[in-house]
């Protein structure tokens, strides 16, 4: 599977569920444990999305 994963959190910021759901549904997807993972963060430091590739680029 190639392509990007990504996730936002359903307000503003990623809650600890939210990040859950990302990193199972990327497991699931086949994203290996090596694979970098890319975030856009708030001023105040609070995750505002997530992405990873699906084919390891």
């Amino acid at each position: 599977m190639t392509g990007l994963m990504k996730f936002s959190g359903a307000s503003k910021n990623l809650t600890f569920d939210e990040l859950e759901k990302f990193v199972l549904a990327a497991r699931k997807a086949g994203v290996g444990g090596k694979q970098p993972v890319t975030a856009v963060v708030s001023t105040t430091g609070k995750l505002k999305q997530l992405q990873v590739y699906l084919d390891g680029e």
